[in-house]
């Protein structure tokens, strides 16, 4: 009979002529043969597998595995129809073969991570039980299509993952109080800035209105002189006011770094030069009135010379107050560069104490494998001499010379001696022997007399020391007596 299998199906056919089974998608099932169909299509398996983590912490893990025959190897396609193959894949027995591969294979790889490990690294740790539960089910030719981690749980009792999520949103809200209030201090600061702008460039509009309107007010020659004189104040106020805006742009440009002591200083200085100039002004304004009040008393041409005087005044208060401000911008200019300079110095002084340092921790450790390796070198010595130490001295004594030294050494103490050198005897009789033994005795003490004068004799030359009188005389080498 000829069978065919659908396409997610094969075909097992065992008997008679072959060996072991055959799988095929088609074929001739003979006499004598049996023939089976079993699907290959993949199935779900859904599991909440409870772990533990190397802190003794249970967890729940859902998890589905998408699980099906390897259809791409015949070997573990093989092994799939002769173990599997039997069962229904939605059974029990298969169901349970798969869960306790999974939760096996998931409650020991989670017993060697923390909790903190499993919970941040999630992705790996699916890798990870995904490559170990592969190789397990290698061996039953079934293939993992896909598998999903869900979110892990806290098993009730344990709110590890809760209280970790609270953590989080306290931290980010603690986060975010600060972020406000920053940009609450930020928002302050500029507002206030703003406003000393504003009243700034008000009360100058304002002085500069009073004073175009004092102007106009005059007769013909006092307006002309008057103009003449405000055209060069005010090409003199153009110039100085271009120097103040290059001087406030690198006052900007360096006053971002100052603290804001400093800001506040210039803050209560710049209002100090604000109300000084519109006294100023006021006291010009005081002077203009009193001019015009002397106008219909005097004449033309002494108002005229009183207005020239009152205006160079003004001049020379301004240039100075103008050169007081450049010397001040000076000042600071040196404090800041010689601030700069005491920096630069400790930095200095501090690398060259970093490289003292090092060239000492460099010496250190030079003199540290010189010591490891005279260690090697004496315990190598020893062990060829076979632990001998009296033989490894000797060897690093001749090695090193230091038999040749005390030879040197001794040569060196005794070189330019004289000695004399006194060989005596007691006359090397032999005598008889057969005589009486207080012979032999009188003899022995008559050898030690003549042995007494070459012995005194040597003592005097070497010592200059004479005998004791009662001792006798000493005899010469003619055999004279001497009184010496």
């Amino acid at each position: 009979m000829y069978r065919v299998a659908n396409a997610s199906e094969y075909l097992v056919i065992t008997g008679v002529g072959i060996s072991d089974i055959k799988i095929v998608k088609k074929g001739w099932v003979l006499p004598g043969q049996s023939c089976a169909v079993f699907d290959v299509s993949p199935v779900n398996y859904t599991f909440e597998v409870q772990a533990m983590s190397a802190e003794k912490l249970p967890f729940v893990l859902p998890a589905v595995f998408t699980i099906g025959p390897r259809v791409d190897d015949d070997a573990s396609l093989l092994k799939y129809a002769k173990l599997i193959s039997p069962h229904d894949k939605l059974s029990n027995h298969v169901k349970e073969l798969v869960q306790g591969i999974i939760e096996g294979e998931t409650r020991v790889l989670a017993a060697s991570m923390t909790m903190e490990e499993v919970f941040r690294g999630t992705k790996e740790f699916k890798q990870e039980v995904f490559e170990k539960v592969q190789l397990e089910l290698n061996q039953f030719g079934l293939l993992i299509y896909n598998a999903n981690v869900k979110q892990l749980v806290d098993v009730p009792g344990h709110e590890y993952f809760s209280y970790l999520g609270q953590k989080t949103q306290m931290e980010a809200a603690n986060q975010a109080k600060v972020d406000v209030s920053e940009a609450r201090m930020k928002g302050e600061v500029g507002a206030k800035l703003r406003e000393g702008q504003t009243l700034q460039n008000a009360a100058k509009i304002d002085a500069e209105t009073k004073i175009i309107a004092t102007q106009r007010q005059g007769e013909g020659k006092k307006e002309e002189i008057k103009v003449r004189t405000q055209v060069k104040v005010y090409e003199n106020e153009r110039e100085a006011e271009v120097a103040e805006a290059n001087a406030e742009l690198a006052k900007k440009k360096a006053g971002w770094t100052k603290e804001a002591e400093v800001a506040q200083v210039e803050a209560a200085k710049s209002v100090a030069l604000r109300e000084a100039e519109l006294q100023t002004e006021v006291e010009r304004m005081n002077a203009l009135t009193r001019t015009e009040k002397l106008k219909a008393e005097f004449l033309s041409k002494a108002s005229v010379e009183y207005e020239t005087k009152v205006q160079e005044a003004n001049w020379e208060l301004y240039r100075k107050k103008k050169v007081a401000e450049a010397v001040l911008y000076q000042k600071e200019k040196e404090a800041e560069a010689q601030k700069a300079t005491a920096e630069a110095g400790f930095y200095a002084r501090q690398q060259l104490a970093d490289a003292e340092l090092y060239a000492k921790k460099r010496e250190a450790d030079a003199l540290v494998a010189l010591a490891q390796a005279q260690g090697t070198y004496l315990r190598t010595l020893l062990e060829a001499l076979g632990g001998n130490y009296a033989a490894l001295r000797d060897y690093l004594m001749i090695n090193n010379g230091v038999f040749l030294e005390m030879a040197k050494v001794n040569a060196q103490a005794i070189q330019g001696l004289q000695p004399k050198i006194s060989i005596w005897t007691n006359g090397g009789e032999g005598g008889d022997r057969s005589g009486t033994g207080t012979g032999d005795a009188m003899k022995d003490v008559a050898g030690v007399y003549r042995m007494l004068p070459p012995l005194f004799k040597t003592v005097e030359e070497q010592t200059g020391m004479l005998p004791p009188a009662w001792m006798g005389m000493l005899t010469d080498s003619s055999g004279k007596s001497d009184p010496n």
